[in-house]
């Protein structure tokens, strides 16, 4: 029996030791200094709108972080929801580690094109079809519309527009986001084609980047469009273009059902 409080006694006293050693170390870790922190920035493709530089400066000013405080003062969930709201974030995780480091992993979003409205004013569009401030920092190489858009792009989200019989009839958001998600995501769009301008009567014509003739689009009105046109365009471009030249035609209409048209010069 005596052996039997021994051995309780000793556990009692190994149990109040370890939770001793993790309230010193607790202590100590929460007093230690914050470093810099340990910072992923990750975007899909090669237009990434925040460098880490830029994010731990905003970081600084919104004074989340002061180099060398304490690690027990340092709101890493706020940090979190303060990168959140950045509209140039799609996700962001931060966390502590034991001892002073901290971390960084943030998702950017993806622009597909970058639009310029009729006062000058230009917004970027992601490939989830939200809408993008310009950013003073950087400048995406993707896509370029330009021509008559006066709408209200600000905030805006595609899906909404798409989803909504009232307003995608009258929005041509929606179309230059069906346009550029296309050119985005093909091998041979992708590189041929950098600028559409959309003409008062709301056909879209595009530039590409190879030769000096223009490509009247039309309208964009669904996906199946989209994509039945510029199935055209690229039978057009590989089967018929290496053979006549690139320079030979001033047009290629592709907006009429069903027909592909060169104009020569």
């Amino acid at each position: 029996m005596m052996k039997k409080w021994i051995k309780i006694v000793l556990w009692v006293l190994i149990v109040a030791a370890a939770f001793a050693v993790l309230i010193i170390a607790n202590y100590t870790n929460q007093a230690k200094k914050s470093r810099v922190p340990f910072m992923s920035i990750h975007v899909e493709g090669e237009n990434a709108f925040l460098t880490e530089a830029e994010l731990l400066k905003r970081v600084k000013d919104k004074h989340l972080f002061i180099p060398n405080q304490s690690v027990k003062s340092l709101d890493v969930r706020k940090i979190e929801h303060f990168i959140e709201a950045m509209e140039e974030v799609k996700s962001v995780k931060v966390y502590k580690n034991i001892g002073s480091a901290w971390f960084v992993e943030v998702e950017l979003r993806k622009p597909i094109a970058r639009i310029f409205k009729t006062n000058n004013k230009s917004y970027y569009i992601d490939d989830e079809g939200n809408t993008l401030g310009k950013s003073n920092l950087h400048t995406a190489r993707v896509l370029v519309f330009s021509g008559y858009i006066n709408e209200k792009l600000e905030g805006v989200k595609v899906a909404e527009i798409i989803n909504n019989d009232s307003l995608k009839s009258i929005r041509k958001i929606d179309d230059i986001y069906r346009i550029s998600d296309y050119v985005c995501n093909d091998p041979l769009l992708h590189v041929l084609i950098g600028q559409v301008y959309l003409e008062k009567s709301g056909d879209f014509i595009l530039t590409p980047l190879v030769g000096d003739q223009i490509i009247v689009f039309g309208s964009a009105n669904t996906d199946e469009e989209v994509k039945d046109k510029f199935d055209r365009l690229k039978i057009f471009y590989k089967e018929a273009m290496p053979y006549v030249g690139w320079d030979k035609y001033k047009e290629i209409i592709v907006k009429y059902e069903g027909q592909i048209v060169g104009r020569k010069k």
